[in-house]
């Protein structure tokens, strides 16, 4: 498949692809460097501003339709010798437009950009990248680093894999909670919707660290990161090139303790009850009930009776800013 007939629209809304159509043949057109942009992230109004840098700095543009199209056009890309691929959108984008790189065996042989136009960016924001303009300059100048990628049973992630209360909170979830309290945010509008949570009984196994450890309980939530980790307050990310997972559980407790502003400021803390922090390399859950929990990746719904988590430590070129930190520890 060309890149006519894909869904790509790559000169402002006619369907002509940037390198002048009348390709037909099986091959795509060989390019240098690429932009998969999803005009619907975030409020929707960043789609002219992208376009317009991306062309002066060269990139082909392909704007998809659907969600499906973003790991499709990386795929083409990859496969048209495309050496840049950045994807410019929100963390479900920038997943999707990897796991289309990791489909052509490319990821040893493309370097990454993101170009943050999403609600939260919250990867975009761990890895440096400010703004749409910056996310340009980074492309251009900035540094390259190689960091890890994660997979649950294959399925591919950069930033987290979530279930319990914060995987389904963030659409009710106010802007000045999300400035007062970050990441708690979503917990505290997940319960103060649903006081009565059912928690996930789970069983949780840890290897591949300096030990194998377990856990095994009723679960508010799992909080599993490979770019991102679920502090208390400060900088949410991890270290995005040891090999390790960032693994956070907060065990079931009383609701009216969450909903405590004390308590809520210590939640994640390593000091705190109910909360269980681990740094595997791989990481078994396992839901101990009839029916399957809901887990987002990187904002990717998925529904799993059991899980397996590992990295693969360096293998994805990245473009970061000048405020990522290699140990943020």
């Amino acid at each position: 498949m060309g890149f006519e007939g894909a869904g790509a629209r790559t000169d402002g809304g006619t369907g002509t692809p940037a390198t002048g159509g009348g390709a037909t043949d099986s091959r795509p057109p060989e390019i240098d460097r690429a932009l998969v942009l999803n005009p619907a992230s975030g409020d929707g109004s960043h789609r002219e501003q992208v376009r317009e840098l991306a062309d002066r700095d060269g990139f082909v543009v392909l704007e998809t339709q659907a969600e499906a199209e973003a790991a499709r056009f990386a795929r083409l890309v990859a496969e048209a010798g495309a050496d840049l691929v950045a994807a410019a959108g929100g963390d479900g984008t920038l997943n999707r437009v990897v796991r289309g790189l990791d489909a052509a065996d490319a990821l040893d042989e493309v370097t990454v950009g993101v170009v943050p136009c999403g609600t939260g960016n919250n990867f975009a924001s761990n890895v440096g990248v400010e703004s749409i303009d910056h996310a340009f300059e980074v492309l251009a100048d900035g540094e390259r680093r190689r960091i890890d990628v994660a997979t649950a049973d294959g399925r591919l992630f950069l930033n987290s894999c979530i279930a319990g209360v914060t995987a389904d909170a963030s659409a009710s979830t106010t802007p000045g909670l999300k400035d007062r309290l970050g990441v708690l945010a979503y917990v505290v509008t997940g319960l103060r919707a649903a006081a009565d949570f059912d928690a996930l009984p789970l069983a949780v196994e840890a290897t591949g660290s300096a030990a194998s450890e377990s856990w095994s309980g009723e679960a508010l939530m799992v909080l599993v990161g490979n770019a991102r980790r679920f502090p208390s307050e400060g900088r949410s990310q991890a270290n995005c090139e040891d090999g390790l997972l960032d693994v956070t559980v907060v065990e079931r407790m009383p609701t009216a303790d969450l909903l405590e502003e004390a308590a809520i400021h210590r939640l994640f803390g390593d000091g705190t009850d109910h909360v269980t922090h681990l740094r595997p390399s791989e990481l078994r859950v396992e839901v101990r009930r009839d029916e399957p929990v809901e887990f987002s990746f990187d904002g990717e719904m998925g529904s799993y009776e059991s899980l397996t988590m590992r990295t693969s430590q360096r293998v994805l070129e990245l473009c970061v800013g000048e405020n990522y930190v290699p140990d943020p520890d």
